[in-house]
């Protein structure tokens, strides 16, 4: 059988939306050994320490070896398998959150280019992908599991940036695009309002689009329509404050745009899995 080794992991408690560690583990894999076909709910990135395989997205297939790794975006189907004579050992991590997709695309990673490669680029200093495993099981056992785990998640997200093909020059200066400056405007807007009781026709008149279109422009660049990311905004904005035991959850629900704490403790569940009461207990 294939050694695994796989770990849950539960949201860090600063900021469970934005960005949130799911689950990470390890496998050497059995001659063969496969997945899928199949989809999975979150992102997760595969990364190769020795041997090789093939990974399968769509009509496309990809033929991979040590060094190099590929990224399974959700609700899409992927099979892979270990080679016969040389089956891989990778390392795999699950998350998501707000800025998920964002931080995919910065690093170039979409349903039609999954890859990535370490073997060209400067060797990090501190291991990177590499490492991230045991460092993520190594931090289990420690008071800051939460913020630690997180920053590791953060870091393997700049390797993932750094060793993406760089643009080029002309490109980097060209001004953003319209429906960047639309999105940045509604973001702002959120970020301004999001304590009263804003609606998302109230967003999309501030921006003067269509709701239904300004839902879409979200829903590209988050993977959330706009409703969706408005509900996730208020909840990691909640989950902050949920760290102040001087606050009431009444207080909290109030501050981030909920009169009816019932109906605020429902949302935070359905965002996090946890009531505020239960997210404030494990803090």
């Amino acid at each position: 059988m294939s050694r695994l080794m796989v770990d849950m992991f539960h949201s860090p408690s600063d900021n469970p939306l934005d960005l949130r560690l799911r689950f990470f583990g390890r496998e050497e894999c059995q001659p063969g050994h496969a997945w899928g076909p199949g989809l999975r709910d979150s992102y997760i990135i595969h990364f190769i320490h020795s041997g090789q395989g093939r990974f399968h997205i769509g009509e496309h297939s990809y033929d991979l070896q040590a060094g190099q790794g590929f990224m399974i975006p959700p609700a899409t189907l992927v099979h892979y398998e270990a080679d016969l004579e040389d089956p891989w050992i990778y390392s795999w991590y699950g998350f998501s959150g707000v800025q998920a997709k964002p931080l995919m695309q910065q690093a170039g990673m979409t349903v039609t280019q999954p890859i990535f490669d370490t073997r060209g680029g400067e060797p990090s200093e501190d291991g990177g992908f590499h490492t991230f495993h045991q460092e993520l099981v190594a931090a289990r056992d420690k008071r800051s599991r939460d913020v630690l785990s997180l920053s590791i998640l953060y870091r393997l997200m700049a390797e993932l940036i750094q060793c993406s093909p760089e643009q080029a020059p002309s490109s980097a200066a060209q001004p953003s695009s319209p429906k960047e400056a639309y999105i940045r405007q509604a973001v702002a807007y959120i970020e301004n309002h999001y304590s009263q009781r804003v609606t998302v026709q109230d967003i999309a008149d501030e921006v003067g689009l269509d709701r239904t279109y300004l839902s879409g422009l979200f829903k590209t660049r988050y993977g959330l329509p706009l409703q969706a990311f408005l509900l996730e905004y208020r909840m990691s904005r909640a989950a902050e404050l949920l760290r102040n035991h001087a606050l009431s959850v009444s207080d909290v629900s109030r501050s981030v745009g909920y009169t009816d704490p019932f109906l605020f403790s429902k949302m935070f569940k359905k965002a996090t899995g946890l009531s505020p009461t239960s997210m404030r207990d494990k803090q």
